[in-house]
């Protein structure tokens, strides 16, 4: 390994440079190694108002906010309120889906995994009010079910929702209230921002959306999404420091720098062990825990989150054998670009290993024997078709729906080739990577009956 003040000293003299080459208004580094955490920060908090960047600067982490909100989940389970195993309802008896022997079936465990099956982009605003997660989960009752639960893994924002909504029954409090008082106060943090309200009491980060026709990032229209999809990562806040204590926290198997406890230590171990492996995918782990997304499953574990809001994005990697742990918070650009080059090293050479290898597409690949592919696939919050041109080509043309062209999606062609037996990818590089789509439950024509990009959207025709 080399050695950690070496490494230090390169992050602090290239950072800035990094981030400018990849279009980064500010970026915020904190890397936990033992009981130290070194800080970095560089750039401008908004390109309008020039305000600098600086290590207690706050940047919205996103979806990170989901392993937040597993934590407190399973201080419930600690302190023998739930059980992972359990039917949802049991916790939740006015919860209703669309599908009534689904929402029998639907554990705990499964929303903490992704698995429950039910639609799970669903973006609705409720309003500012405390009843915002409380009127959304309401709205969950026209859901429509995917999947049997338990059977794919499907990222689901919607199904975190309904966790924050357990956490403020069992609490009898706000999730934001029960976030603040139950791990942000034991950890000493003084910088976490479940709403705009708090984050304007320190230097925020503006989000920032492509270059204008100067080259320079715009910064977003708004700063905050809907509250009531809070624990899923709509505007939870805080500076690299503090998501770096947290970090800290799972590192010590629960413990705080007071020497109390946010976790027991089999509640820390049960988070980073694998409940469902995912397809090759790209911007993706192999495998999801409870709330962690595994990066690698070998003998050099690493875990994380990522994290992406209107023109920020979060990254967050633990190798717990090496007691390491790396932040990266942005606020535009080629964020992914950034998050390897800066994150990779890091990772070398403190734990000896590097982050596992974004798919590419093979330099001869083609588009052979895709056939099964080619259709129609829909959700509630696009449509994406792949379609065989007249030249044989493969493309894929994403139509996002009214909800989430609010959020800044557009309508997009890529063209596709083949990956593997059960897999497409991107040709050219969209959003810092090659996108892959897996394709999974094949029907008795062969055809495939999902498209998987982390979500699993069925086959609409």
């Amino acid at each position: 390994m080399s050695d950690t003040s070496a490494l230090v000293d390169e992050l602090r003299a290239t950072l800035a440079h990094r981030a400018e080459s990849r279009g980064v208004p500010a970026a915020a580094v904190a890397v936990v190694v033992g009981d130290e955490i070194v800080e970095h920060a560089v750039g401008l908090l908004s390109t309008a108002t020039g305000v600098t960047a600086t290590t207690d600067s706050v940047f919205q982490i996103g979806s990170i906010t989901k392993v937040w909100t597993a934590t407190l989940v399973m201080q419930l389970v600690d302190d023998g309120l739930v059980d992972l195993d359990a039917p949802l309802t049991q916790y939740l008896p006015e919860l209703r889906l669309a599908d009534d022997d689904a929402l029998a079936a639907i554990t705990v465990r499964h929303l903490l995994s992704h698995r429950s099956g039910f639609e799970g982009d669903i973006f609705t605003d409720t309003g500012r009010g405390d009843d915002a997660i409380a009127k959304y989960v309401e709205l969950l009752a026209s859901a429509a079910q995917i999947f049997t639960p338990g059977a794919l893994f499907s990222y689901s924002n919607a199904g975190y929702v309904v966790l924050g909504r357990l956490i403020e029954r069992m609490r009898d409090t706000t999730w934001e209230t029960a976030l603040v008082e139950r791990v942000a106060a034991p950890l000493g943090l003084g910088t976490v921002s479940p709403s705009p309200y708090e984050a304007i009491l320190h230097r925020a980060a503006v989000g920032h959306i492509g270059p204008d026709e100067n080259g320079v990032p715009t910064p977003a229209p708004f700063w905050a999404l809907a509250r009531s999809n809070e624990p899923a990562g709509s505007m939870l806040a805080m500076s690299a420091h503090d998501l770096a204590v947290f970090a800290r926290a799972h590192l010590r198997d629960g413990a705080t720098p007071e020497g109390g406890s946010i976790l027991s230590p089999a509640s820390v171990a049960a988070m980073r062990r694998t409940e469902v492996r995912l397809p090759r995918l790209a911007g993706m782990g192999a495998a999801w825990g409870l709330g962690w997304e595994i990066a690698r499953e070998d003998d050099a574990l690493l875990f994380g989150h990522d994290g992406n809001t209107v023109g920020q994005s979060s990254f967050l990697r633990i190798a717990p054998d090496a007691g390491v742990a790396v932040v990266l918070l942005t606020n535009g650009g080629d964020a992914a670009g950034l998050f390897h080059d800066v994150v990779d090293p890091l990772l070398r050479g403190l734990t000896g290993h590097a982050l596992p290898a974004e798919p590419v597409p093979a330099d001869d690949a083609t588009t052979d024997g895709a056939d099964a592919f080619v259709g129609v696939y829909a959700n509630s919050t696009v449509e994406m078709e792949v379609e065989r041109d007249d030249e044989g080509r493969l493309w894929l043309e994403q139509r996002p729906r009214p909800e989430l062209r609010a959020l800044g999606a557009e309508p997009s062609r890529d063209e596709l080739v083949r990956f593997s037996d059960d897999a497409l990818i991107l040709r050219e590089r969209k959003d810092g990577m090659h996108v892959v789509l897996a394709f999974l439950e094949p029907d008795d024509d062969g055809r495939a009956s999902f498209l998987h990009v982390g979500r699993a959207v069925p086959r609409s025709s």
